[in-house]
């Protein structure tokens, strides 16, 4: 009877288990939605691509929405929610962090461990250049989608060797050949419109043999030319080019390094 009661009590454990979305290394899952910015199916599908990508690159990809940020900064925030909640994988609790918090439209992406060598500053400019429009326009989920997948293809080419970062970042879907024709047909169409309009107008141009046909006599009559220079000597400087990557660094109020960077939405 008590070997039957302890087998029930484990077969319901892990009835239990199996039933509890898959966790960070602390208590909380990689998605927490306490905005309420997705439906319950768009949070099964997010978690399930955020557990998915975390165990692919050992480092958790997580997502945090909030109405408010209690007086926080984004940063502070972020990087606190990271800390105190125990995510991050491996001994550099590897990891990003994307918030979001309604109240003011604000964003921040708090990088850690792995996470601040695979996503540079360069690197979060260029991925919340994909997301952040979809902030903006209400959707959500495609805007979650997207800093997921983004961020699996920046843990990937990091531990490739060679980093995204500035001058050397994901090539995008950009079809050039097909663009360029579309654009060739464009303006050839235009022109025809153009030239067509401008000739229109033309109607009562006749041409002539000579260009002097087309002077009325008398009408200008040149008696002195001079030149003057108005500058003798013009100096001209390049301006300086940006030309720094890697990640700027900052010691959150647990005492962890993160790197980061936010806006609005």
């Amino acid at each position: 009877m008590k070997k039957s009661l302890l087998l029930l009590m484990f077969a319901l454990l892990v009835c239990f288990a199996s039933a509890v979305p898959a966790l960070a290394e602390g208590d909380l899952p990689r998605l927490v939605d306490n905005a309420d910015l997705l439906s319950a199916g768009e949070e099964r599908e997010l978690l399930a691509r955020l557990d998915a990508i975390s165990e692919k690159r050992q480092a958790d990809i997580v997502v945090v929405t909030v109405y408010s940020l209690e007086g926080k900064s984004p940063m502070d925030y972020a990087d606190d929610f990271y800390d105190y909640n125990g995510y991050g994988i491996g001994s550099g609790r590897d990891g990003v962090l994307l918030l979001v918090s309604m109240e003011y439209s604000d964003w921040w992406m708090s990088t850690c461990g792995y996470g601040i060598t695979a996503i540079t500053d360069a690197g979060i400019e260029y991925i919340s250049d994909e997301f952040v429009p979809y902030l903006s326009s209400g959707d959500y989920l495609e805007a979650f989608t997207a800093y997921a997948d983004l961020c699996d293809e920046f843990f990937g080419q990091a531990l490739s060797g060679q980093p995204y970062d500035i001058g050397h970042m994901p090539k995008g879907t950009f079809d050039f050949a097909k663009n360029l024709l579309v654009a060739l047909i464009i303006g050839f169409v235009v022109a025809l419109i153009a030239t067509g309009v401008m000739k229109g107008k033309l109607k009562t141009v006749r041409s002539q043999s000579a260009a002097r046909n087309y002077i009325k006599a008398n009408s200008m009559n040149i008696t002195e030319n001079r030149d003057f220079y108005l500058y003798s000597h013009v100096n001209r400087t390049a301006r300086p080019k940006e030309t720094h990557g890697g990640s700027g660094t900052h010691t959150s109020s647990s005492g962890s390094t993160h790197g980061g960077g936010g806006g609005k939405f």
